[in-house]
């Protein structure tokens, strides 16, 4: 109930914005200086930024988006008003502009917000009649307006800004700092800090966030914001894991390594809420060479790590390192390493990206350069990545533009064609009443008919009321766009057409008289609109993204099977793909640094960006829980997105001489098993996918020398967790489902889910990543 009130204050509170700034425009415009081209376009200036565009973010932030956004709409200004000296002209430039506005979505939220707005400068001016001689107005009452709302939004009616997605990593990172030095602390299970981390990991993902928060721009800052918060999430997973089992009593090796991750995410806080641009965050190195003492110490004899330990001493205060546990107890301190390990390292990649998203140009010390390949690219070639990627009939983005432009040009071409009296109302419905669906579109197309049926027998009577007394339609414009902005965004298309109309009929009987037949070619128009934009939705690619996630999570799942085996091959016999070829330098401590990635990995890559881009638009479509509720895709991105982890971290060595064959084949019979399991799990079997790699023998597991055996476990634990990602992906098979849960945290997850994690980190949400 308050959420429903806090929703439509802020709805109202927007109104007044728009309501303010349209009629510190339009009136002056019209009743003052006898300019009704200008006051057109201001009035029509603060609609299109303010309520047709979605845009994000608080006031101040939608003032700096629509003060960005008029230069722009002032270009496509003057193309419609040159090519509306005809059908054809009119119709071209309509085609190339909707498909390049609405594509620009790619790019970012901001551009992805103010398109819908942008077309409709280019919609009203490219109408007849023909008159150049208008610009000037044009442009001013363009201007005019978008100034106006500006100080509306940032002045004079100041929203309270948003939490900052910066902030948000922040306060999560100080909840990680504290639970890892709980970690080193505890005594026993902590279920209670467990789930704390587990919230503050869901809290992070972006389906949580307002559009204004969301990092999904393509340039560097917000690519390595998503990159930290989606490292963030798989910390506190990773914590959380600790957190609910039991310590390993005189384990000071990982106890040293929790510390440093604690002091890590504590500086990582501090300088993301402190605000810093282009400096480095403190202790740039510091726990890159505690991971690198870390691997050197964990698995080997206790007499052979004394220069080891001297430099930990020296980081961390610790003075010796207590001999490993009895043999029977070390392979569950592997484990437990391991998942230390895998905390770290994903401490190193928040620490990493939230230097690159304050402006730092560190080098990556140690750190996989394909992980971070964005780090020296310029804004324009990750621009040029982005759109490159989304060039493909496969890409959601790609199929609503062309579905859009062809909408539009459509619209436009009957509209000239027939001659409709104030035709741009055809494509004002076809920008707003469109959907990602045909199921949607008929369910909009439906709801806006009725309300523009009703708002247009309400427009007649008004009109047959108050005949020409345009005192009246003055005196009624403000409260009714003070109505209509309110309820139309909370009551949907049928109260949004309906009012609207009331809206225009107000307004254009100010601007010219007007008879009963203003409200009819309303009518007309917008049930034009709706036909058109219902034949595209038919036409084009009518199931959205629910047609196209299977395709793309499979091609994700295909493109990571072959990587999983040639990771495995890199780690065991120095052989394989990985994530830099093999015989490439590696640094002396965490992963691999230098070359470019593997084909594999490249494949992986932008299977993992096309099926992100794919899953975040499905969760937006009607039904999307009904639709794929025998799948968990996020658990399918998560397999995507540990295959790659993998591939970077894995492989720190040129293989494992002296690793006992018996070993060596084990470790390829589990990949194989896995390989297999995630071919199948591409087809989408309908009884799931159930793989359970055999854990190493304990027999053989005594043979492999300690050195060898912790890279080994981490082979083990990745595997089986990618094994798990798998199951959790699939349809319950008979045997699972009595004990399968139906709760989820909002965002399509089984609540249960990181639970069932004993062994390893929990990959969140790589959808976050794109």
């Amino acid at each position: 109930m308050a959420e429903g009130l806090s929703a439509a204050a802020r709805t109202g509170r927007h109104a007044a914005h728009v309501t303010a700034a349209t009629a510190a425009g339009f009136y002056p415009a019209l009743h003052l200086l006898d300019r009704p081209v200008a006051g057109i376009y201001a009035l029509f200036t603060p609609i299109a930024f303010g309520i047709l565009s979605p845009l994000p973010g608080a006031g101040r932030d939608r003032a700096a988006t629509v003060l960005r956004a008029v230069p722009a709409a002032a270009v496509l200004v003057v193309l419609g008003t040159v090519l509306a000296a005809g059908t054809w002209p009119a119709v071209a430039g309509m085609l190339a502009v909707g498909f390049a506005l609405a594509f620009g979505a790619a790019c970012g939220p901001r551009i992805a917000g103010a398109a819908p707005g942008l077309q409709l400068f280019y919609i009203l001016a490219c109408f007849p009649p023909y008159e150049p001689g208008t610009l000037p107005q044009r442009l001013a009452g363009l201007v005019v307006g978008g100034a106006l709302l500006a100080l509306a939004e940032a002045v004079f009616f100041p929203d309270a800004p948003e939490p900052s997605y910066r902030g948000r990593i922040a306060d999560a990172l100080d909840l990680a700092a504290r639970a890892a030095a709980g970690v080193v602390r505890g005594e026993g299970p902590d279920p209670e800090t467990a789930g704390r981390l587990g919230a503050a990991g869901r809290e992070l993902r972006l389906s949580r966030l307002p559009a204004g928060a969301r990092p999904t721009g393509a340039g560097r800052t917000d690519r390595a914001l998503a990159q930290a918060g989606a490292a963030t999430r798989r910390l506190l997973d990773q914590l959380a894991l600790l957190a609910s089992h039991d310590p390993a009593p005189g384990d000071t090796v990982s106890a040293e390594l929790l510390r440093g991750i604690a002091a890590n995410c504590a500086e990582t806080a501090e300088a993301l809420r402190g605000g810093g641009r282009g400096r480095p965050l403190p202790g740039p190195q510091l726990l890159e060479e505690m991971v690198a003492d870390f691997l050197k110490a964990r698995g080997a004899p206790a007499e052979s790590t004394g220069a080891s330990a001297g430099r930990r001493a020296r980081t961390t205060g610790a003075h010796t390192r207590a001999p490993d546990p009895p043999a029977p107890a070390l392979r569950t301190v592997l484990v437990r390493r391991s998942t230390v390990l895998t905390a770290a390292v994903s401490a190193v990649t928040v620490r990493t990206a939230a230097s690159l998203a304050l402006g730092g140009r560190e080098r990556l010390h140690g750190l996989p350069r394909e992980q971070f390949w964005y780090a020296a690219e310029g804004t324009a070639r990750l621009v040029a990545v982005r759109v490159r990627g989304n060039l493909t009939r496969r890409s959601v983005v790609f199929q609503n533009a062309l579905r859009t432009a062809l909408g539009l040009a459509l619209a436009r071409l009957v509209a000239g064609s027939l001659d409709l009296t104030h035709g741009f109302w055809v494509l004002l419905a076809v920008l707003t009443l469109g959907r990602t669906t045909a199921g949607a579109t008929w369910s909009a197309v439906r709801a806006a008919a009725a309300g523009t049926l009703a708002g247009a027998f309400a427009a007649g009577l008004l009109i047959v009321g108050a005949g020409g007394a345009s005192d009246v339609y003055a005196a009624l414009l403000v409260p009714m766009m003070l109505v209509a902005f309110t309820l139309g965004p909370l009551g949907g298309p049928s109260w949004g057409q309906g009012l609207f109309t009331l809206v225009v009929a107000t307004a254009f009987a100010q601007i010219a008289p007007v008879t009963w037949r203003l409200a009819e070619a309303r009518l007309v128009d917008v049930l034009t609109g709706s036909a058109i934009g219902l034949l595209c939705g038919l036409l084009a690619w009518p199931a959205g993204a629910r047609a196209e996630i299977r395709y793309g999570m499979s091609g994700l799942l295909r493109a990571a099977a072959p990587v999983v085996r040639a990771t495995t091959a890199a780690v065991t016999d120095g052989s394989g793909e990985g994530a830099v070829p093999a015989g490439t330098a590696k640094s002396a401590g965490t992963a691999k640094s230098a070359g470019p990635a593997s084909p594999g990995v490249r494949l992986t890559l932008h299977r993992l960006r096309i099926a992100e881009a794919v899953y975040a638009q499905y969760r937006t479509e009607p039904a999307a829980d009904a639709a794929g509720s025998a799948h968990d895709w996020l658990s399918v991105l998560d397999h995507g997105s540990r295959t790659l982890v993998g591939a970077y971290w894995l492989p720190r060595t040129d293989g494992m001489p002296g690793l006992p064959a018996d070993a060596r084949r084990w470790a390829h019979e589990a990949a194989e098993e896995v390989v297999a399991a995630t071919v199948r799990a591409a087809g989408f079997p309908p009884d799931g996918v159930r793989v359970r790699p055999a854990p190493l023998p304990p027999e053989v597991a005594e043979r492999v020398p300690a050195p060898l055996l912790a890279p080994l476990t981490d082979v083990e634990v990745w595997l089986h967790a990618l094994a798990r990602d798998l199951e959790a992906g699939s349809p319950p098979g008979p045997e699972d489902r009595p004990d399968r849960t139906d709760r989820t945290d909002g965002t399509g997850r089984t609540g249960d889910q990181p639970a069932r994690c004993t062994t390893a980190s929990h990959s969140s949400a790589s959808a976050d990543l794109a």
